[in-house]
């Protein structure tokens, strides 16, 4: 077996979970500004944004396992779950913990969205645009793929599309519900 084979499941665990996190996003940008309203039902697109969700925490779960069965970099328990452990690049890997704890409240919460106040799940759900940017920072700063040309349009366009679908969320907030006509 290669030695390195944890170091490509480490990598290419972490570019999954974080293009799988890009797509719950944009999916939950969706619904929240009804942007898919007319070219799908509300509830695929919620099924969607649950299962890409659901899915990035998967595939980070073993970006981390992968990291720690790596022996090239030394991540143990505190350099995987302690901000600031990690001697290789240890704001980059704080980031990436950071958003770990964002990303594990995000799905507890909305696993138990039922039986829990609904302004704390929407407070606490407000916290996935911070840790898309946590988890994209991470990414870039991180990332041993930021060379590629394939992963910096990966980023460019994923950046780009979640700050059009804010934006739209931004425009929709400040439209007025029912729109006056004039009368001529």
């Amino acid at each position: 077996m290669n030695e390195q084979v944890w170091w490509f499941v480490a990598r290419s665990s972490g570019i999954v979970a974080w293009a799988l996190l890009t797509l719950s996003v944009c999916w939950g940008l969706m619904l929240s500004t009804k942007a898919a309203a007319k070219a799908s039902r509300p509830a695929n697109t919620l099924d969607l944004h649950r299962f890409f969700g659901g899915l990035s925490v998967v595939f980070t779960a073993i970006h981390m396992a992968g990291l720690a069965a790596d022996g090239y970099v030394h991540f143990g328990w505190a350099e995987l779950f302690v901000p600031g452990q990690s001697e290789w690049e240890p704001m980059a890997v704080a980031w990436g913990i950071i958003g770990f704890y964002l990303l594990a409240a995000i799905e507890v919460t909305s696993l138990l969205m039922k039986r829990l106040p609904r302004r704390l799940w929407v407070v606490v759900h407000r916290a996935s645009l911070p840790l898309y940017v946590l988890a994209t920072l991470h990414g870039i700063q991180s990332g041993t793929d930021t060379a590629n040309v394939w992963y910096q349009m990966g980023m460019l366009a994923s950046i780009n599309i979640v700050a059009f679908l804010v934006l739209l969320l931004v425009l929709a907030k400040f439209r007025p519900k029912h729109a006056v006509r004039s009368r001529v």
